[in-house]
């Protein structure tokens, strides 16, 4: 067998250049036989001269055929490439398809670019009024209470992302939304909300509360028991609300009526804690100067519940108060309901409906029963 090159020679192989791999060893072989077969030496000449001149010329030969192998297969892979149909793109299939088609050609899907307005509009160049009625429609919502419920994140995440734009956009959106809603002081929606140690107001930054106008105390929810969140303290944040000058209260029931009887905790439990309550928070707000009271149907303006809060207001200097659009209450005294009784006493009327068709209806009636 033929040795290699860099033995031969004594040499190490250039790193530069890869060395070819060496042939297999039939084609040494192969190429041996023909090397000896086409450089025999002469019947004159020494043998031991042509076996030193046959040793080198195989060597060569072996590296010659070594560098030959990869360039036929190079040359091969070149011709089965040759041989391969060419790749068409996809426009010319259709440039294709389209010329066998009679009238309809066809056209190429083609996504269509952004639509980029050329100049773009320039929103803080409008007046401040515009800009203002912008906020209303964006803002627009049908609640006008804000209260701690799992809704918010859905109705006002997305929209309050605007007041990341920039700080001029930040000013006037974040006075803006927290500025005409009012929000609840303490939650009423049911479950983990309504017994939250941290209201809605508790997680509002102390800018957004300097925002506030309006606020909520709504009592009634938990009457038999009131959650122990329901606490003004200094996490409520109620001395950052600097621009609240009114404060709603709204009464959802009267513990102190009769239907209340064998459900209440105690006799007057809740209408001490609701005035405690409302005291309270009148202390903690430093610009308010105005109570609006408003009840549900049920609730009399007469009653132990609501003559007692009126009197917290009125010991407090410099309050007024104010009725809201649900009770319709005026600071006129509420007419007294007629009581519906049955009975003997004369004192105590009885309500009849006149039928018709009768002449004396006065006294031929149907008795209602409270």
């Amino acid at each position: 067998m033929s040795e290699h090159p860099s033995k031969s020679t004594g040499r190490r192989p250039s790193m530069t250049k890869p060395v070819p791999p060496p042939a297999p060893r039939k084609a040494q072989a192969t190429a041996k036989k023909s090397q000896a077969g086409a450089h025999k030496p002469h019947a004159s000449g020494n043998k031991a001269h042509a076996t030193a001149i046959q040793k080198p010329q195989a060597a060569s030969t072996a590296v010659a055929v070594d560098v030959e192998a990869p360039e036929q297969e190079s040359q091969g892979l070149a011709a089965g490439n040759d041989n391969k149909p060419e790749t068409t793109s996809i426009d010319s299939l259709a440039v294709d398809i389209a010329s066998l088609t009679l009238d309809t050609p066809i056209i190429e899907l083609r996504k269509k670019p952004p639509r980029v307005p050329a100049t773009p509009f320039h929103f803080l160049s409008l007046p401040s009024e515009l800009r203002v009625k912008i906020y209303e429609y964006y803002f627009e919502e049908n609640e006008d209470v804000l209260d701690l419920s799992p809704e918010n994140y859905k109705r006002y995440h997305k929209r309050l992302g605007l007041m990341r734009v920039c700080r001029l956009l930040r000013d006037e959106a974040t006075y803006f939304f927290y500025g005409t809603r009012t929000f609840r002081i303490f939650p009423t929606y049911p479950g983990k909300y309504f017994k939250s140690k941290r209201p809605l107001l508790a997680r509002l930054k102390p800018r957004q509360r300097e925002c506030l106008t309006s606020l909520e105390l709504r009592l009634g929810p938990g009457w038999n028991a009131p959650p122990k969140g329901w606490a003004v303290n200094d996490a409520l944040g109620l001395k950052d609300c600097i621009n609240v000058h009114k404060l709603k209260v709204l009464v959802e029931c009267d513990p102190s009526d009769n239907i209340f009887k064998g459900f209440r905790r105690s006799e007057g439990f809740y209408e001490k804690f609701s005035r405690q309550l409302l005291a309270s928070v009148l202390e903690a707000l430093p610009a308010v100067n105005a109570v609006e009271f408003d009840a549900w149907s049920s609730v009399k303006k007469s009653g132990a519940m609501m003559t007692g809060l009126f009197k917290v207001v009125t010991q407090q200097e410099g309050l007024s108060i104010q009725w809201g659009p649900d009770r319709g209450w005026t600071d006129a005294d509420e007419e007294e309901e007629p009581v519906v009784t049955v009975g003997p006493d004369p004192n105590r009327p009885i309500e009849t409906v006149p039928i018709q068709g009768f002449g004396n209806a006065h006294n031929i009636g149907l008795m209602v029963v409270a």
